[in-house]
């Protein structure tokens, strides 16, 4: 099992950018294919990025693709999604989860969550 604890949420102007970290712990990251979702107020969690375990191997939702940049450093047990050209539309909760060996953009797919960490664009 592997735990994972999000950060680098925040407030930011439209236009901003904001760079989100995935911390997890245990000797296993290298293992998980990991994936960030985000869920708005009223809304379903939608999917944004995933990535392989190697990192070669990478998915963007179409309304974020061009904008965000999922990557990983398994030496740092930690993934990033860095986030440009925010606007209103990618206000949400922003969760990081890691799902064994496969990589997928389907939230069933994934069994470990953090607990999010709010991503709020002011227009």
């Amino acid at each position: 099992q592997v735990q994972l604890v999000e950060s680098g949420g925040g407030l930011v102007q439209a236009g901003g950018s904001l760079r989100l970290s995935c911390a997890a712990s245990g000797r296993t990251f290298s293992t998980y294919a990991m994936g960030w979702f985000r869920q708005a107020p009223g809304k379903e969690r939608e999917f944004v990025a995933a990535i392989s375990r190697s990192g070669i191997t990478i998915f963007y939702a179409d309304s974020v693709r061009g904008r965000f940049t999922i990557s990983r450093d398994n030496a740092k047990n930690t993934v990033y999604l860095q986030m440009a050209s925010l606007n209103a539309e990618d206000t949400a909760v922003y969760y990081c989860a890691a799902r064994y060996w496969v990589t997928a953009s389907s939230s069933n797919d994934y069994t470990n969550w953090g607990q999010g960490t709010q991503v709020t664009v002011s227009s």
